[in-house]
């Protein structure tokens, strides 16, 4: 499926509200209801849209601790990162995990209750040996900047 610019519109709109009427997101993107829907169908059925969700806002519930870890692998054949990521998808705490080019292999963010639970968890998972060599943790003090959303229209402009 190709996109054309009103597509790359509804996507973008979307991923900012996922909650929007269908009717609301034709007077943006400058469609009639009808022909809006049916994009948006084929857009999901073609697999561009995976899914919607509820942004929660966790400092209400409580205190949350944020860490950044970079993890380095003893070794780098397949089935040493296919152990690893084994391990780490089961993790409920591992929010994000990149593999990264450069001085390490793996950027992990987590979200844990506390600095003991990130800790044991880290314990826990070097424990495992699914081939952690060493990692470096980064706490997040602060976030003032967090986007759900990635620049569409202007990384695929029609």
């Amino acid at each position: 499926m190709k996109l054309d610019s009103i597509d790359i519109r509804i996507l973008s709109e979307l991923q900012k509200n996922g909650r929007i009427t269908n009717v609301e997101l034709s007077e943006l993107v400058h469609l009639s209801p009808s022909p809006c829907l049916m994009r948006v169908k084929k857009l999901q059925a073609a697999g561009y849209i995976s899914g919607y969700c509820a942004q929660i806002n966790v400092a209400k519930l409580g205190q949350t601790f944020t860490v950044f870890t970079e993890i380095t692998l003893k070794n780098h054949r397949q089935i040493d990162f296919a152990r690893f990521l084994a391990a780490i998808e089961k993790e409920e705490s591992v929010v994000e995990c990149h593999l990264i080019s450069g001085g390490y292999d793996y950027l992990v963010k987590f979200v844990a209750s506390g600095i003991a639970e990130y800790q044991a968890m880290m314990e826990r998972l070097t424990d495992m040996d699914i081939g952690i060599d060493k990692y470096f943790s980064f706490v997040v003090l602060k976030t003032p900047v967090a986007r759900n959303h990635v620049p569409l229209t202007r990384l695929f402009p029609a």
